[in-house]
């Protein structure tokens, strides 16, 4: 019995997570300030597979994805992947854009954050979770969201499936260059 339960384990952990269309990327306009990056927006995105992470560096949860979200943006950076940080506050003191800047090089975070400190990139993704991961394809769909901790190589997995879609269409015949 073992043996089949392991089995159907190993089933379930290797099959490819369900990718679905959970509409175009909202907007990420309304940020007070930009760390790493000029602002961003979804139509400049346009041909990058996106992971946004919606974070507060004083949330235990966040610290504990936080690796996890910085080393997909150095390992896939190459292959046509941004990551973007929407440090929204959870307390007074994490809307202290200082504290935000001295966090983000502890962390040793590259890649591009939004102060969302007025919450409005909260807002439009209607997003109510601290740490919330939304995955966007090339296209500029929402094909998938991850909130909370764990799941890491089916979020891996899915960043992989997108980057893969992403290139199919990039060398699809017929395509303009």
């Amino acid at each position: 019995m073992a043996k089949a339960i392991d089995f159907l384990v190993d089933k379930v952990a290797a099959s490819p997570p369900e990718l679905g269309d959970l509409g175009n990327m909202p907007s990420l306009a309304g940020a007070v300030e930009w760390l790493n990056s000029p602002p961003l927006s979804a139509e400049s995105l346009r041909g990058k597979v996106v992971l946004v992470d919606f974070w507060t560096y004083d949330c235990i949860n966040c610290q504990r994805t936080l690796p996890h979200v910085n080393n997909w943006a150095k390992k896939y950076e190459k292959d046509g992947l941004v990551v973007i940080g929407v440090h929204t506050p959870e307390y007074a003191f994490e809307k202290i854009i200082g504290n935000v800047r001295t966090q983000v090089k502890l962390l040793d975070i590259g890649y591009p954050v939004a102060i969302d400190n007025d919450y409005a990139i909260w807002r439009a993704f209607n997003n109510q979770y601290w740490p919330a991961h939304y995955f966007i394809d090339a296209k500029g769909r929402v094909r998938y969201s991850h909130f909370g901790e764990g799941r890491y190589d089916t979020q891996e997995q899915v960043i992989q499936q997108l980057l893969l879609e992403a290139k199919a269409e990039a060398d699809s015949p017929g395509k303009k260059g």
